[in-house]
């Protein structure tokens, strides 16, 4: 009946809701019917797929082995402007003036010298020369011939001879000193700038650590320096062969490098090779597989342990175990299938495994609860059938809310490449899931149901014996064989309810939580909560940093401290690249770009150039004598014929012009270097579009740095957009609209604690952590969402009443689920990779704000706020009138039945 005063729009859309709810209910019953029916099938051939592509995991295993690919943006102005300055300047014969961290392109082998505290690394130039010596003599064989680095090295230009640091020429001027018996203050070492002995100046900011500068010095002297470091450019042609005998080299040289340290006690040497951030990115798997299987094993334990009761007939243990490994082949499957469409491995897929059992335990121990709801008394078929109809609808919703998620995470939107293979995986193996949860698992619960119809004994698979042959044996042979009937009252219509967790739910916590004198510390609670979740999120920071995907005790972590230590002072040094012609002989261009490269050291032919016409005395104010001079006397004085690799001439008939030209630009920084060559690049590129000079301006690490913060935001929003669409778009459609409005509230205030609390937790929001995001979008529904569904829906007269229910009826698979989640995640903790550490950390305060919001939050909460209760209390009233008066009709119309009563 229609109630009075309800709109008719309202009533259509409430019946619009129950035909849908009833119509998934039937078919996850008459899915349960056929699972039951054909136990054997669905148990096969899960078990088949599994054989099949888990072999060929085995068989196609394959690592990825490029990591700007992984990990850059994919999508980056950064890398169109490498293009273009490719196209200009080769980089393979700039790269030791692109002088970059730990992002230098091609092979190279670099080390960094640091000498005790206290020390002057200049004082031993010899031990740093014979070093250096050391790796000029390296030999790597191939195929019987011996290479050195004198084969493999980059030449310069005019000379053909290698590319060397200008640091080691300043170390021989202190040797020779050294030798003929003079003080090293005689061999001038300017800071960061030096002049050498061919007359040339160069930049050794990067070169030259630890400095402390002579005390009232105006021209920038050096006292002391800690620090040294040395880089050793190879030459890179493209072809499979040099590049095999380049990672030989590289190879040699760290092994070369551990040697030396053996044997220089007074200095420490951390060394560097191009294949070293790669290598130590894969290490992170290497070490986690121990400690991969140590959870699993804690996992399987946990959900054994929480599945059992004392009733030998009713307890599941071995049914949390098969769900468990459920999840197990799942995964392996979806392995499968990813390396048979020529996936690569790569670490940030390590988080797959506890990612899907996350969400497969929820269902397993879901469907456990919907089985205990049941009616004993029905036949084991339609009891699987019953369960379907209870579990499948919430777990197909969340499945699919899920899927969607990491579907977005997967689409041409997101820009980190290692986010989008993950979320392709992730819908993979959620699907692979689901399937397995009704299939597998389904008949797993099938044949425990069959046995517990016929009363078998739930571990032994024996039949139970009678409670006459009970009694007459030991208490122990009691305690194993009891199946419950002694604890069975005659008005207990549900003997499941003796279960250790559903008993102390039932019995001890929903009293105390609901208590009023609980509920003021839990609102004070949720406050503090939200301070700390909020202050978090206002700190949020980027995490374009490699190193926190490393493995922390790695040689490149290593290398990466003392770099940031000591050679901190500077930025990577930046190519300013003019690829239009330009007036250089013009006084305004010469302004323009004297403001531009105002702020930075520049390393810059320009300014050189000025400086040799002015002291020269020379006048070049026109096109053909600037270029003249420039041609005919600059570039021939050896201090300055490095600058030919600067420029680019045409000629057009006698004419010369210069079309393009590059300069270096060196920016002071602090220990925060990456930040703030993120704040040069973003303040520099504008410059490009607004002033008359056109130019790029690019390193090798800005392909990793351009607008990595947007790139790896972007799929968490795109995902959290997507899920509250969702919610949205079925607010009238699903279960009732309070329900999806409490259950958008709990997620984003589940999602912003983790955020702001990862935040607190010096968690930078790298690949990974976005990951973890995603996922707690989707493991926040998946327990809340049964709860609230079922609070809304209940009809009993109070919100405390409604919530016990609700507590009572999904506590047990939350806690369960939750529990053994958070125990798996343990063992990650004892994996020593920065990787690793970041995932224990936002997997913890996932499953921590989920189980504070289901347990605490959620719980208090309701009792305060609508969905109100009332109209249940007045319609059982209602029916309660009405079959009074029914009643009194009857008697009135029979009044014998009472006397004979």
């Amino acid at each position: 009946m229609r109630r009075p005063g309800a709109p008719a729009s309202w009533i259509r859309w409430r019946m619009l809701r129950q035909v849908l709810r009833r119509g998934l209910q039937s078919f996850c019953h008459r899915l349960g019917l056929c699972v039951s029916r054909h136990p054997v099938f669905f148990l096969t051939v899960p078990a088949v797929l599994t054989i099949t592509f888990g072999l060929s995991a085995l068989n196609r295993f394959q690592p990825e082995g490029d990591l700007e690919r992984l990990v850059a943006p994919s999508h980056s102005l950064a890398k169109i402007e490498r293009s273009l300055a490719s196209s200009l300047f080769p980089l393979d014969q700039s790269k030791s003036q692109l002088y970059s961290d730990l992002h230098t392109p091609g092979r190279y082998g670099r080390v960094i010298l640091l000498s005790p505290p206290g020390d002057n690394i200049l004082l031993q130039a010899e031990g740093i020369l014979q070093t250096h010596r050391a790796v000029l003599e390296m030999k790597v064989n191939y195929k019987g011939y011996n290479y050195t680095f004198s084969h493999l090295c980059v030449l310069r230009n005019q000379d053909k001879k290698c590319v060397l640091d200008d640091i080691i020429s300043v170390l021989e001027d202190l040797r020779q000193a050294a030798v003929s018996n003079k003080t090293t203050a005689r061999v001038q070492v300017r800071y960061p700038n030096t002049k050498l002995k061919d007359g040339r100046n160069s930049f050794i900011g990067h070169q030259l650590g630890g400095v402390v500068e002579v005390p009232n010095s105006k021209d920038q002297r050096v006292k002391s320096a800690r620090a040294i470091q040395i880089t050793y450019y190879l030459q890179t042609y493209g072809s499979a062969t040099q590049d095999l005998i380049g990672e030989k080299w590289e190879n040699e040289f760290c092994k070369l490098m551990q040697k030396l340290q053996e044997e220089h006690q007074d200095l420490q040497l951390y060394s560097l090779a191009s294949f070293s951030l790669w290598r130590d990115f894969h290490k992170t798997s290497i070490l986690a597989r121990s400690k991969v299987l140590v959870s699993l094993m804690l996992i399987l334990t946990t959900a054994t342990l929480s599945s059992s009761m004392k009733d030998c007939l009713r307890g599941k243990p071995f049914l949390g175990l098969l769900g468990v490994l459920t999840v197990c082949i799942s995964i392996i499957t979806a392995a499968g299938i990813f390396f048979i469409t020529d996936g690569k491995y790569n670490s940030t897929l390590l988080g797959i495994p506890f990612f899907a059992m996350g969400h497969g335990t929820k269902g397993v121990f879901e469907l456990l609860s919907g089985w205990r709801r049941t009616k004993e008394n029905l036949p084991f078929k339609d009891r699987v059938a019953d369960a379907y109809s209870d579990v499948m609808v919430t777990y197909t919703m969340t499945s699919s809310l899920y899927f969607i998620t990491f579907g977005m995470g997967a689409s041409p939107f997101t820009n980190i490449e290692a986010v989008k293979v993950f979320c392709q995986n992730m819908c993979v193996s959620i699907l692979l899931n689901y399937f397995y949860i009704f299939s597998f698992f389904g008949s797993c619960l099938v044949f425990a149901g069959q046995l517990e119809q016929n009363r078998y004994h739930s571990i032994f698979c024996c039949k139970i014996p009678s409670a006459e042959y009970l009694g007459r044996k030991p208490v122990w042979f009691q305690t194993v064989m009891s199946d419950g009937h002694q604890q069975t009252s005659h008005h207990e219509t549900n003997p499941y309810q003796h279960h250790f967790i559903q008993h102390f739910l039932r019995e001890h916590y929903n009293e105390w939580i609901t208590n009023i004198y609980v509920k003021p510390f839990v609102v004070i609670l949720y406050l503090i909560y939200a301070s700390f979740s909020f202050m978090g999120c206002l700190q949020i920071s980027d995490g374009a940093n490699i190193i926190n995907l490393l493995a922390s005790d790695s040689p490149s972590v290593s290398y990466a401290m003392v770099q940031q230590k000591y050679f901190s002072n500077y930025s990577p040094v930046i190519g300013f690249y003019v690829y239009e012609p330009l007036e250089y002989w013009n006084n305004s261009v010469q302004e323009d770009l004297r403001r531009l490269c105002s702020g930075f050291t520049a390393v810059s032919w320009v300014e050189q150039y000025y400086q040799f016409l002015k002291v020269s005395n020379i006048s070049a104010n026109n096109k053909s004598d600037f270029i003249s001079v420039l041609q005919s006397s600059f570039l021939k004085k050896p201090e300055f014929q490095h600058f030919r690799n600067d420029i680019i001439f045409s000629k057009a008939g006698d004419e010369n012009n210069i079309i393009a030209s590059r300069l270096y630009l060196v920016a002071r920084t602090s220990r925060d270097k990456q930040k703030e060559v993120i704040e040069v690049l973003e303040k520099l590129r504008p410059l490009s579009l607004s002033k008359s000079i056109r130019f790029i301006v690019f390193n090798p690490s800005f392909v990793f740095m351009d607008h990595y913060s947007l790139s790896v935001t972007v799929p968490v929003l795109i995902a959290g957009f997507g899920v509250l669409l969702v919610l949205i778009l079925t607010f009238f459609l699903v279960i009732h609209p309070l329900g999806n409005f409490w259950l958008i509230l709990s997620v984003t205030s589940i999602e912003l604690g983790v955020l702001g609390l990862m935040t607190l937790w010096n968690v930078d929001m790298d690949c990974i952590s976005i990951l973890c995001l995603i996922y707690t979008f989707n493991f926040a529904i998946d327990h809340c969402a049964p709860l609230l569904y079922t609070f809304v829906l209940a009809t009993e007269h109070t919100r405390t009443q409604c919530i016990k229910s609700s507590l009572q009826e999904h506590g047990t698979a939350i806690l369960q689920n939750v529990t053994s989640f958070l125990i798996g995640l343990v063992p990650l903790l004892f994996v020593p990779s920065n990787l690793t550490f970041t995932l224990f950390k936002c997997l913890l305060l996932t499953g921590s704000c989920t189980l504070l919001h289901c347990f605490v939050i959620l719980p208090v909460f309701l009792t305060f706020f609508p969905p109100s209760k009332k109209h249940h209390k007045k319609k059982k009233r209602a029916k309660r009138k009405e079959r009074e008066e029914i009643e009194c009709i009857e008697i009135q119309e029979n009044p014998d039945h009472v006397t004979t009563v």
